[in-house]
């Protein structure tokens, strides 16, 4: 995935509309992912790290609301939501749940493409925004999604790299449980804190940082964590 050649996740259950997507979005150059269901669609985004969702709001396993809500749990990618629901109410809600856009089915391709032009642009603005740290070991670019250690890229899962970056973004002060459950695991789990110290405690290991000697990951006992910026 380049610059060049952002990538679009479509997450629809008609075949159809998958179909003319694909042939649409790839015409325009872009590199495409399809999802039949919310469970697909969500994996995808997960491993595969999308410049941006096409999600259908009327999904066979899930509605599309609810797959909305939990991107929104780890990631700011923009999401154009689909639906057959003409409905302002709808149209807000998906607004309110996080959605960047929002298009009533049947659409043209044009405007649709138009619209996902607007949305790329608006990230790459932002993205310029994202912090990036990098001492002699330790490389972050939030930017691009990258971190390297020792000139070798960190495998981390969603909510590993999810609570790192939220650190980071917040270098140098203290980062509350609460604060870090509630954006990362969703408001139903602000109090499941051992959720985090078993994320913090597999980042630690993979970052080799000793947490009664931290370099990067430190711990604020009874209150939360901090990244250490300044160590580096």
């Amino acid at each position: 995935m380049t610059a060049a050649n952002p990538c679009v996740l479509v997450i629809d259950d008609e075949t159809q509309i998958r179909k003319f997507l694909d042939i649409g979005l790839r015409a325009e150059g872009y590199d495409v992912l399809l999802a039949a269901n919310a469970a697909e669609g969500l994996a995808l985004a997960a491993t595969r790290n999308p410049d941006l969702v096409i999600l259908d709001i009327g999904l066979p396993d899930r509605e599309g609301h609810e797959v909305l809500a939990e991107l929104r749990q780890w990631t700011q990618v923009p999401v154009l939501m689909l639906s057959v629901r003409d409905a302002e109410n709808e149209k807000v809600k998906a607004l309110d749940t996080g959605a960047n856009d929002y298009m009533t089915k049947p659409f043209g391709i044009q405007e649709l493409m138009a619209r996902l032009r607007a949305l790329l642009r608006n990230r790459a603005t932002g993205a310029e925004a994202l912090p990036r740290y990098q001492d002699e070991r330790l490389h972050i670019d939030l930017g691009l999604r990258e971190v390297t250690l020792d000139g070798e890229p960190l495998a981390l899962t969603r909510k590993e790299y999810a609570v790192l970056a939220m650190l980071v973004r917040h270098a140098g002060r203290v980062v509350s449980q609460q604060q870090l459950l509630r954006e990362i695991w969703g408001g139903t789990h602000v109090h499941d804190t051992h959720y985090l110290r078993i994320v913090l405690g597999k980042l630690r290991q993979k970052l080799g940082d000793d947490p009664t000697t931290p370099r990067w990951l430190k711990t604020e006992p009874g209150v939360g964590y901090r990244f250490l910026a300044g160590n580096g």
